[in-house]
């Protein structure tokens, strides 16, 4: 659990770090001093015309490994939600394409960053985005109230992997969506070697392989599991288009049990609440995810 907590902190104090060069003018985030990134990271990886429609804070603030926004089939009306949407850019994004009658979530643990999106967000005028403070492994939001969600190279950093796709998949509505980037190993890669090419903090050595990214969605529920490669990003990890669906014909029991779930707690404020991740105490499911009903 240790080294969990000190890997988060890593990731955390990184992309803190981030956030506060682009808001002090630092010439944006992809320098060698804050995030190890390189031109296969960033906000190049948007059409121009894209890019030309945010805050120049948002762009300089991009660290993703795709662009979420062009797999993920967004329709006018539909809820949205970005797992760790950092600077804000691919929130922003998504709240043009689902319309004054969707609504678009960012979700991130990184104060700097929320900080940035917020300002991001009031330059930009969008009224139908809302961001939250807390973990993609235990998200605050009730299950069954999101059609689609989207992360851009973020899951990788995750130290629970297991729990992301359980909580991506308790949010998302019978018949809704999963459409990401990520860095994905081949499959012959160890852990050590995809250590041996790139960092944690880097979107490298915490990457899942095709097979391991496949088998943990399906565990989760998903169906229809898609992995595309893009481009190398290292030698035998490359970004990668994650496609999958929650299907509409789940289990009553359990939509019920997702529907009475938020903060990553089922039966939440009741006297049956409990954790929704194993080895988890309500109380430490609850602080992770920055629930206010503690």
């Amino acid at each position: 659990m240790s080294e969990q907590t000190d890997l988060r902190e890593t990731v955390r104090a990184r992309y803190a770090a981030a956030a506060t060069a682009v808001t002090r003018g630092g010439g944006g985030c992809c320098g060698p001093q804050t995030v190890e990134v390189d031109e296969t990271f960033g906000a190049t990886l948007y059409p121009a015309a894209q890019r030309e429609e945010l805050p120049a804070e948002a762009v300089a603030a991009s660290l993703g490994c795709g662009n979420p926004i062009a797999v993920a089939d967004l329709r006018e009306g539909e809820r949205v939600l970005d797992l760790g949407s950092g600077g804000g850019i691919d929130v922003l994004l998504s709240a043009r394409r689902v319309g004054p009658t969707g609504k678009a979530y960012g979700l991130d643990m990184t104060d700097e960053m929320l900080a940035l999106a917020l300002s991001n967000a009031d330059k930009a005028g969008a009224s139908n985005v809302e961001f939250l403070k807390g973990n993609i492994e235990a998200i605050p939001l009730p299950g069954n109230t999101i059609d689609v969600v989207i992360s851009n190279c973020v899951i990788n950093l995750s130290v629970d992997k297991p729990a992301v796709f359980a909580e991506t998949f308790r949010v998302l509505r019978p018949g809704g969506r999963l459409g990401i980037s990520d860095v994905v190993a081949d499959d012959h890669l160890t852990p050590a070697e995809r250590a041996e090419r790139g960092s944690y903090v880097s979107c490298i050595a915490g990457a899942l392989t095709f097979t391991e990214y496949r088998e943990g969605l399906r565990a989760a529920g998903f169906a229809d599991v898609e992995i595309t490669p893009t481009f190398q990003a290292a030698d035998g990890m490359h970004s990668a288009i994650v496609r999958a669906t929650k299907p509409a014909n789940v289990d009553a029991q359990v939509v019920t049990q997702a529907e009475a779930s938020c903060c990553g707690v089922g039966s939440c404020c009741t006297p049956t609440e409990k954790a929704v991740a194993p080895g988890v105490t309500v109380a430490e499911a609850k602080s992770g995810a920055g629930c206010g009903c503690q």
